[in-house]
Parts: structure tokens; sequence; C-alpha cells
């Protein structure tokens, strides 16, 4: 082959590749801002309603906590089954909506935890999110194996939770937050991985959009419920 064809068709290669590693990076980016600006709607409701008797008190102590509790539940399932049908814009209505519910009802723990105990706990999530996240990335091993062991978990911790909101077992409880939080540690390298792997530059802006979103959904859930876990295992409660 000709030094020169050689060279330049080296050179071509080395630009595209250029090029697909900054469109990921800023793809990812993206993922971790909307997903970063979610947490931030999430905990501004929880703490508002958390620390407002007149909207606490009419939720949580009447049987519309079970509405507010479950709302989430609907929503991931909402979202789930119609992303794909979903115009860019809607799919990133939806997902503000979600995590606005959602920071509806999480403003119970602002009802049964110290302030400080929370904080400690989100840090903590925080690194470990992190760290998962950052594995899933730069990983080279394919962690698509574990999916559906991964994928199992969660269904029996989805079971056991609901069982125990009847039961009240605090072994049980201990057990779903530890299993749990191994599940979700699992959960953020693998959706991380699955995030880049479907990224690619010969989507239009439009799925790239959706791929975006639906993206920092997953990671918010993982994160999300990583937290709360967290929380319940190591948490100090209100005297």
């Amino acid at each position: 082959m000709d030094p020169m064809q050689n060279r330049f068709g080296y050179n071509s290669q080395a630009q595209a590749g250029a090029l697909y590693d900054e469109g990921l990076r800023q793809h990812m980016l993206r993922v971790y801002n909307y997903m970063g600006a979610g947490l931030v709607v999430t905990g501004l409701i929880a703490y508002f309603v958390g620390s407002t008797p007149a909207l606490y008190v009419p939720i949580f102590s009447t049987p519309l906590k079970w509405v507010v509790m479950l709302a989430p539940l609907a929503f991931v399932f909402f979202f789930s089954f119609r992303i794909q049908t979903m115009s860019a814009s809607t799919a990133q209505t939806t997902f503000w909506a979600f995590c606005a519910v959602m920071g509806l009802s999480l403003a119970s723990v602002f009802l049964v935890f110290t302030g400080t105990s929370i904080a400690r706990t989100f840090f903590i999530a925080a690194t470990m999110f992190g760290a998962t996240s950052l594995f899933g990335y730069v990983t080279k091993r394919d962690l698509s194996q574990f999916g559906s062991f991964l994928i199992m978990g969660l269904i029996g911790v989805i079971i056991a939770s609901i069982v125990n909101i009847f039961l009240g077992s605090s072994a049980l409880q201990f057990a779903i937050s530890v299993i749990g939080i191994i599940v979700f540690v699992g959960l953020t390298a693998w959706d991380t991985q699955n995030i880049k792997e479907q990224y690619a530059e010969n989507h239009d802006q439009e799925s790239l959009q959706k791929l975006a979103v639906f993206g920092a959904f997953s990671l918010y859930l993982n994160f999300v419920n990583m937290f709360q876990l967290l929380l319940a295992l190591t948490g100090q409660r209100e005297e």
C-alpha cells in the first residue's frame, strides 16, 4: 500500500475516532446533567413538603399517602413501556413530572430521619454511585451477563418490599436493604455500560435526546433507591 494512502487512511480513522469519543462524552454529560437536575427537583420538593405541615399533614396522615407512595411506580411502568413511541419533548416532560412526584413521595424521609443523617447518607450514596458508574463506563468487561441476575434480584426486592409494608418486619427490612444496595450498585454499572453502548453517531438528534433522557431516568432510579435503602439501613431516626 502507498505510504501516503496509509497515512491519510490512518489520519481519517483517528479523526473519526476522536469525533466519536467527543460525541460520546457529550452524550454521557447530557445524561448526567439530566439526572443531576432531576435529583435537584426531587430534593427541593421533598424538603419543601417535608418541612411544611400544611402540606405533609393532609398527605401522610390520610389514605392519600398510598397514592403518593405508589405514584412513582406507575410513572416507572408508563415511562418504560412508552419511551419508544414518545417524542423527545414528551420524554423530557414525563421525566420532570416523575422527579416532582418522587420528591413528593420522598418528603416522608424528612419526617422520619434527622437532617444530618439524610445529608450523610446522600453523600455516601453519591460516592458509591459515582464510583460504580465510573467502573461501568471504563471497564472492558461485558456486564450484560449479569443483567438477568440483577433484574431477578430487583424483582425480588420489589416484591419483598411490598410484602413488608404489611408485615413491618425489621429483620426482613434489613435483608431487603442489604440485598437491594448490592442489586442497585450492580444495576448502576450495568446501566452505565448500556447507555455507553447504545450511543451511535448515526442517531438523529431526536433519538439521542430520548436516549439521554431514558439513560438519566435509569441512573436516577438506581441512585434514589440506593439512597433510600442506605437510609433505611443506617439512618438516624427523629426522636
